[in-house]
């Protein structure tokens, strides 16, 4: 096992070591290439997925606590990416299965997932939820492929995305008061005002390119390619709108991922094939080399502007990042 050597301090270690049942079993599998029982035997039925199933309604969807329907979809996709990056639930589960037709409600005509921003194109959700439904076993449904059809009609001319929707872009002196105000309102038209010409957010492509690297025939395709290096060539860089602007949105991390960081951006470039001699992926396994801690593991947040509590959540989180970080350097350096 060679990809343990790239670091100062043992990763493997605390993680092996963890009193987290799913982290114990990953670490396992994945970093350790051990042979293990399926997650259906062994994880399942442990007490946190049950406990999240426990509260899904009959509809297949989660209510958010003290919100209403309009946050639902939020909500579901959040239950969900915890059932199936952590637990690796799949559609074979009616839980699951359930709650990916929920979120299949959302797809339009035309192939998105609305909802998230109003009634406004949203496509950094829609990869996201692309991404997940593919984990979840649907790669080959065709409402599948109807999406990724709809993300490649919504790239700018240089091949990436926008954070936001693209149909804003063509409206001169739009503010972030007449966002709010659409966003919350479902029944304004969708607004359809393109600028192609305009540059990609690295924070939306981030989040975008996941469904591309999640699927066995677009993560081989030129547009992701593309994608990707766009990606890392804004690698710990500021983006280019105001959104998410400041370069230290790199360092703020997750898993499951969410917004995009240099870890959740990582892991796809690295899927897609952007090998790790590349100049932008080698100073981003660099960074992380660096910046690991004496424990073997990586902090929630490297970031000044995102500051993270030192508490119980917190130090499971750890766990979950610092596999996903190990993941990306078992899959390079294997």
């Amino acid at each position: 096992m060679e990809w343990p050597k790239q670091f100062k301090y043992d990763p493997v270690k605390p993680l092996i070591e963890s009193n987290n049942p799913a982290v114990f079993y990953f670490t396992q599998r994945d970093l350790l290439q051990r042979n293990v029982a399926a997650p259906s035997a062994s994880l399942w039925t442990s007490i946190i997925p049950q406990r999240i199933i426990s509260r899904q309604e009959p509809g297949g969807y989660w209510k958010a606590l003290g919100k209403t329907e309009d946050f639902y979809l939020v909500e579901t996709f959040k239950q969900l990416q915890t059932l199936v990056y952590q637990y690796e639930f799949d559609k074979s589960h009616p839980a699951v299965a359930n709650a990916c037709e929920y979120l299949f409600s959302h797809q339009t005509e035309e192939g998105d997932f609305r909802g998230f921003l109003g009634n406004q194109y949203a496509p950094y959700y829609a990869g996201v939820v692309t991404a997940l439904l593919i984990k979840a076993g649907y790669a080959d449904d065709p409402r599948i492929e109807k999406g990724f059809q709809w993300l490649l009609s919504m790239r700018q001319d240089d091949g990436g995305w926008v954070i936001g929707s693209p149909g804003w872009l063509g409206i001169p002196d739009f503010k972030w008061s007449d966002i709010t105000e659409m966003v919350s309102d479902k029944n304004a038209p969708t607004l359809q005002s393109f600028d192609k010409s305009q540059p990609f957010a690295h924070s939306g492509t981030g989040m975008v390119l996941r469904a591309f690297a999640a699927h066995p025939k677009y993560r081989k395709s030129p547009e992701a390619l593309k994608a990707a290096q766009l990606l890392k060539s804004h690698f710990l860089k500021s983006d280019n709108y105001n959104s998410y602007k400041h370069p230290d949105n790199w360092l703020r991390f997750e898993y499951p991922f969410w917004w995009n960081n240099l870890a959740a951006a990582l892991d796809s470039v690295s899927l897609i094939g952007i090998p790790p001699t590349d100049l932008d992926v080698r100073r981003a396994l660099d960074w992380f080399i660096a910046n690991q801690t004496e424990t073997g593991l990586w902090k929630v947040s490297y970031s000044k502007i995102h500051k993270s509590p030192l508490n119980s959540k917190t130090e499971e989180e750890k766990l979950w990042v610092s596999l996903s970080i190990c993941r990306v350097f078992q899959r390079y350096f294997s």
